[in-house]
């Protein structure tokens, strides 16, 4: 059981409402340690995928449905939310499953409405999924062991960072690939985001990528790399419209994200842990049990909201557990406050329009450090569940498989278009992969009970087994990362 003798020095506790100014200061602290990883995904699906016109208005919505989000998680609608300051945001989990769903339109000649529909729909159905699981979360965990969630996590970044490298080189189908000016800034904003993450003070660490990004921003702009022309043509207000773009479903698109869903089920399982712990919050009996169904019932529905609403799936962002921890204030009505400010810096496209002329090599420098510190964290979960023979055979084979799709795609070429379009994704057959190898597998392969790690171990240290792939700055997510750095 997690040490509860240990209480974190809290000013104001989970129930308390503080006073509007204290409110206030705090929500804009925890805004400031998620707005990168609340739009980030939505720039580079819309870079990637070529979708133009329509970022500035993706980018209000994922900031609305944010603010949507944490409202539903911290104050509780029934049995939806988890009642925690928990803040919502979009998954980088699932930009490598959507950024191949968008492939797989884009490839049939597909339009960019075309492709959102697709995303959309998709990303709909899969909420379900998570919604489903959260029943029995507590028992899933038997099933996807830390060592699949470590290799999938891993998988996750690995296949992200051939889109961080394309844009350091300026990006897809750029005429200037590979300019010495591209990448020039790219070093710019990977250098301001390491010093900064190194500062002792918590709040420049948790801003180290807003300071690189904003830094390698002003510096693209001196040189010419930005134009704020077609700022005219954006809306002035944005109005949530659901299914802005229609609706579609394609199985072969569907299955990584309801894999992806599942991963996240757990993900945030962990988040709400360490939340539950830097909160003063039991981390064991019924109470907490209730607690970690209601919050991944809410990452569930909030993720179909999200989808309703036209902007990418949603989770439980863990930079904000060590916010709480940097301020004292475990409020959850502080929560109120963040889903303001999100649905008000949502309300005005410009801020998407602003951010869309982020040049690539910029923004390339940053998901740099997040991608690979996603596949980093996965690699730590697979050996904290124990580097034995058995672990180390389901890594092997599901990361070769992975990877080997990625690298040479011709050696699915003559199978059927449905199942290469299922199985050529990185993702997926690696996690199919991952979770047959490790239900079919003897725990003894070693002659000695294989190292899992199970549920109480999971509470114990939740933080540092689980990691969320959002966590924008490049930090371990855990309680003890964020004290001690």
């Amino acid at each position: 059981m997690a040490n509860q003798s240990s209480k974190i020095h809290l000013i104001f506790g989970l129930e308390d409402k503080p006073g509007v100014a204290v409110s206030t200061f705090a929500a804009l602290q925890h805004v400031l340690a998620s707005f990168i990883g609340i739009i980030t995904p939505t720039l580079i699906v819309g870079g990637v995928l070529g979708l133009g016109s329509e970022v500035p208005y993706l980018v209000s919505m994922a900031l609305i449905v944010s603010g949507i989000g944490t409202f539903i998680q911290a104050r509780r609608i029934g049995p939806v939310g988890s009642g925690l300051l928990c803040v919502q945001g979009t998954s980088f989990a699932f930009l490598s499953s959507i950024l191949a769903a968008g492939f797989i339109v884009k490839g049939k000649g597909g339009s960019p409405e075309d492709i959102l529909a697709t995303i959309f729909g998709v990303c709909f159905f899969g909420a379900f999924v998570e919604i489903f699981l959260s029943r029995f979360i507590d028992k899933l965990k038997r099933i996807i062991t830390p060592v699949v969630t470590g290799t999938i996590i891993t998988l996750i970044g690995l296949s992200l960072i051939k889109v961080s490298m394309t844009d350091i080189a300026g990006g897809f189908g750029a005429k200037d690939l590979g300019a010495p000016a591209n990448l020039v800034l790219a070093g710019v904003v990977l250098i301001t985001i390491v010093i900064f993450n190194r500062f002792q003070v918590q709040m420049l660490r948790l801003s180290a990528v807003i300071i690189g990004l904003t830094f390698g921003f002003l510096v693209a702009w001196s040189m010419g790399k930005v134009d704020f022309s077609g700022l005219n043509e954006v809306a002035l207000i944005a109005i949530p419209v659901p299914f802005k773009y229609g609706f579609s479903f394609d199985f072969a698109a569907f299955l990584p994200i309801a894999i992806i869903y599942l991963i996240t089920a757990l993900e945030t399982t962990g988040d709400l842990t360490a939340n539950s712990m830097v909160s003063n919050q039991p981390v064991s009996g019924p109470v907490y049990v209730k607690r970690i169904k209601a919050g991944v019932l809410a990452d569930g529905c909030n993720s179909a909201i999200a989808s309703s609403l036209n902007s990418l799936p949603m989770t439980t962002f863990s930079q904000n557990n060590g916010v709480i921890q940097l301020t004292g204030v475990a409020s959850r009505h502080v929560a109120l406050f963040i889903a303001g400010i999100l649905v008000l810096l949502g309300l005005f496209p410009v801020i998407g329009g602003v951010l869309q002329q982020m040049p690539k090599p910029v923004l390339g420098g940053a998901t740099l450090i997040m991608f690979g510190t996603v596949a980093m964290a996965g690699v730590k979960i697979i050996a904290q569940a124990g580097l034995n023979r058995r672990n180390m055979l389901i890594t092997a084979i599901s990361i070769g498989l992975g990877l080997g799709v990625a690298s040479v795609p011709e050696v699915l070429s003559a199978m059927p278009v449905a199942l290469k379009n299922i199985i050529g994704s990185p993702l997926t057959i690696g996690a199919l992969a991952a979770i047959i190898l490790n239900l079919i597998l003897p725990q003894n392969m070693d002659g000695e009970e294989a190292k899992e790690i199970d549920a109480e171990s999971v509470e114990e240290s939740a933080s540092e087994n689980v990691v969320d792939t959002n966590t924008p700055q490049g930090q371990n997510p855990s309680l003890c990362a964020n004290v001690n750095g």
